[in-house]
């Protein structure tokens, strides 16, 4: 591939390597010049510009990404359309992740210009959660380099894929003794059962047992023929191979493959089996609903997938989980947790409450009460409690009003007297009033009573410049709500925009700096403009 400065009037035909401006449009890089747009270059007075030119044996890069996505990819996985040398593998259902890492190595170790990013192995994906992503870094690739990449990815019959949960018949053996209450039985069972139902599979017979080997061996040889995994919460966590869960086991004719693992928590969990019956021994740990090593090995076993002694002893690179609120001395906060606090730092928010609110009839929507508090106050609740240090709120119609249901709240006012233009007056008088030093902004709606503190600070912890997470954007279900996060870069181009609109036509402009965040519910697609969708509102 040819790289360099040429002159504009020779440029038919190459790719333009940086966005330029020319007359009322900007052309974009990457773009195939034609005589059109060679043409509108001269008249803007360019002379030159810089551009790739593609020569015999090169692959451009779209198709360079999308042969080598499609080589890669192997079961419950979908290849997107590629773009900007990038093709993006999503999982097809919900599973884990299954990866050749030696593959992926291989490919990635090839050249420089051609890469594969993954999620962790064995990492639990959803439906349409992006699993990888193939890039090309300069505009085209030689054939010759590709096929070597092609080469290693095909030494794997499907180098990335996703093992899918499956429905698994499952029993759990609580024993008991005199100090325990069945309450906490009660609990366990439930939490225990909840697991079980986010993976796909359902809880088909609960027993409890005294905490007696000789009980236990015979609950354990009725449930096993009938299920393909017996659990067994103990009333006591499992010290030895010797102790009653483990020899009420071998009481039963089954045998232990392994007892411990090296994550925490989640070190004394025990794996066995009864002929074709998995039995597991849970740690003290599984009655939390919190992450713990128990997880690791029920999603495997939920995704079909054979799980042995040594697949448990490999799991200690990683297996220190994040703390657990019952430790006495929490760990030291890690770097990337004192590099997300800083960055969460320059980050203000915007809440846009200017609006004149007319399809709600007579009534201002923001000072409708919702849940007993106006809904604008929902909105800058949750930002207080996801501890945003700036906040700005812009008020137009009944400022005074809106500034009297956020009295008492820690933020600061600007006045868009000419919001009667539309949205994009209210994003203009924002962002000038915000400081200098702000990184990013967060722009909110009034009119979202439902987004929380945690989809918040799911929202900030999200932003990364450095590595290109530049504008987030929370997700439900494949669709693209609110509130937006956007980097410093893009408060010129926000503030320029006209009329009664927000800033989503930036997002498809630059759809390689944003990231989307997934959230678990419909929330930050619901605003309210209507007495009827309010009406509508789920409480």
């Amino acid at each position: 591939m040819i790289f360099d400065d040429i002159p504009t009037a020779e440029a038919v035909g190459a790719i333009l390597v940086h966005s330029t401006r020319c007359g009322d449009r900007t052309l974009k890089k990457g773009l195939h010049l034609t005589t059109e747009h060679v043409a509108s270059l001269v008249t803007s007075g360019i002379e030159t510009i810089t551009a790739a030119r593609l020569e015999p044996g090169d692959v451009h890069e779209d198709e360079a990404a999308h042969l080598l996505a499609d080589a890669l990819a192997g079961e419950n996985l979908t290849v997107k359309a590629p773009f900007t040398g990038r093709a993006n593998l999503h999982a097809g259902q919900d599973g884990l992740a299954t990866l050749d890492i030696a593959a992926i190595d291989g490919v990635n170790m090839v050249d420089e210009a051609v890469t594969v990013a993954t999620v962790p192995s064995f990492d639990r994906v959803t439906a349409g959660q992006m699993v990888a992503t193939v890039k090309i870094i300069p505009f085209a690739v030689p054939r010759a380099t590709l096929d070597r990449c092609l080469a290693a990815a095909s030494a794997s019959n499907g180098a990335i894929g996703v093992a899918g949960f499956r429905h698994h018949r499952v029993a759990l053996v609580l024993t008991r003794t005199d100090a325990i209450k069945e309450r906490v039985l009660d609990k366990t069972a439930e939490v225990v059962g909840a697991r079980l139902a986010a993976l796909g599979m359902r809880l088909s017979r609960q027993e409890r047992v005294p905490h007696h080997s000789e009980e236990l061996a015979k609950t354990i040889t009725t449930l096993a023929p009938n299920h393909d995994l017996v659990l067994i919460y103990g009333a006591s966590a499992i010290t030895d191979r010797r102790d009653v869960v483990p020899a009420a086991i071998e009481q039963a004719d089954g045998s232990i493959d392994h007892l411990g693992m090296p994550v925490d928590p989640g070190n004394l969990l025990l794996l066995g089996h009864l002929r074709d019956t998995t039995v597991l021994g849970l740690p003290g740990c599984a009655r939390s609903p919190k992450l713990n090593g128990f997880d690791w090995v029920l999603q495997r076993l939920a995704a079909g997938l054979p799980v042995t002694g040594r697949d448990i002893m490999a799991m200690g690179v990683g297996g220190l989980l994040k703390e657990i609120p019952l430790r006495p001395r929490p760990r030291e906060q890690t770097q990337d947790d004192q590099d997300r606090a800083d960055r969460r730092a320059g980050i203000a928010a915007l809440v846009l409450a200017a609006g004149q609110s007319r399809r709600m009839g007579k009534e201002n929507k923001l000072l409708i009460p919702v849940d007993g508090k106006p809904m604008v106050r929902h909105v800058v609740d949750a930002l207080v409690g996801a501890q945003v240090e700036t906040i700005h709120v812009v008020t137009g119609h009944e400022a005074e009003a809106v500034q009297q249901v956020l009295d008492g709240c820690d933020v600061t006012f600007t006045l868009n007297p000419h919001f009667d233009d539309g949205l994009s007056t209210s994003l203009e008088a924002g962002l000038a009033g915000l400081p200098d030093d702000i990184d990013a902004v967060l722009i909110c709606l009034g009119d979202m009573p439902g987004v929380g503190a945690t989809d918040i600070e799911t929202i900030m912890n999200a932003y990364d410049p450095v590595e290109g997470n530049a504008i987030v954007v929370p997700t439900y279900q494949g669709k693209r709500g609110n509130p937006v996060l956007w980097d410093r870069r893009f408060f010129e181009a926000m503030a320029s925009i006209s009329g009664d609109t927000g800033a989503r036509h930036l997002i498809g402009e630059n759809e390689d700096l944003v990231i989307e965040v997934r959230m678990d519910d419909s929330t930050i697609l619901e605003d309210f403009d209507t007495p009827e969708s309010l009406a509508s509102r789920q409480p």
